[in-house]
This record gives C-alpha cells, structure tokens and sequence, in this order.
C-alpha cells in the first residue's frame, strides 16, 4: 500500500465522516470505524489495481480495445491476414 495524492482526499473525507458520528457514538468508536473503513478502502483498490493490471496484460489494442498478446491484437491481426 503505498500512499498517494488522492490518499489525503480519502483521509480528509473520513475525518469528516468520523466528525458526523461522534454525535452519535462514542468518538473511540467512531475513530474506530474510520481506521477500519481506510484499510478496506485501501485493501479494495489494491485488489482492483491487481486485476486491471491483470487483464490488461501487454496492452490495448486502439482499433477495437481488445486484450494485445505475444505483441499481436487477435481481432485485428487475423482479419488483415
């Protein structure tokens, strides 16, 4: 998990969220919450990141967006041939 730009957006947003329920909550709780929420959040983009990455594999085409392997596009190459 590295930490990024947009990761103090997300910090700022949950102490704001947490702010929301110390009113209702005891604020070790609501702090909690948040703590819990961050690494989920965090835990989540990584899993996505990991399988965008994944699926992506060597790149897209530019034609037709399919998946490129062993540097070739198999939609595109095999009508041109």
């Amino acid at each position: 998990m590295n930490f990024e730009k947009r990761d103090i957006l997300l910090i700022v947003g949950l102490l704001l969220f947490m702010i929301g329920l110390i009113p209702f909550i005891a604020p070790i709780y609501a702090a909690s919450i948040v703590v819990t929420m961050y690494f989920g959040i965090k835990f989540y983009e990584g899993k996505r990141r990991k399988s965008i990455k994944k699926e992506i594999g060597e790149g897209i085409c530019a034609d037709c967006g399919s998946k490129i392997s062993n540097q070739k596009c198999p939609n595109c190459d095999s009508v041109n041939e």
